[in-house]
């Protein structure tokens, strides 16, 4: 536990930054979404490349405000698991407990 805080401290641990596996499932969908925005870069004019621009920039706004909302759902479910373990008083009735 005290690892993980000091990594926490120091600025270790960088929940939002992932290295894709080059053959998952998540990297052959970032190539075609790579491909696609290229092929449509391509046939857009200036005005339309800087709409297109726009357009994957607020994706990637949205990308990441959701990204640190399901983290942030995703710990506060953890802490309340980790709570209800911890609760001895829960009913169990292999313990007499409730």
């Amino acid at each position: 536990m005290r690892n993980t805080l000091e990594d926490l401290y120091y600025g270790n641990i960088a929940p939002n930054a992932q290295d894709m596996a080059p053959n998952s499932e998540l990297k052959r969908a970032t190539d075609r979404v790579t491909r696609f925005e290229n092929q449509l870069t391509e046939r857009l004019d200036e005005a339309g490349q800087a709409v297109l621009a726009k357009l994957i920039e607020s994706q990637h706004e949205i990308d990441d405000i959701t990204a640190l909302e399901n983290f942030i759902l995703g710990f506060r479910l953890g802490i309340r698991i980790m709570a209800e373990c911890m609760d001895e008083n829960d009913g169990d009735i292999r313990t007499g407990g409730g």
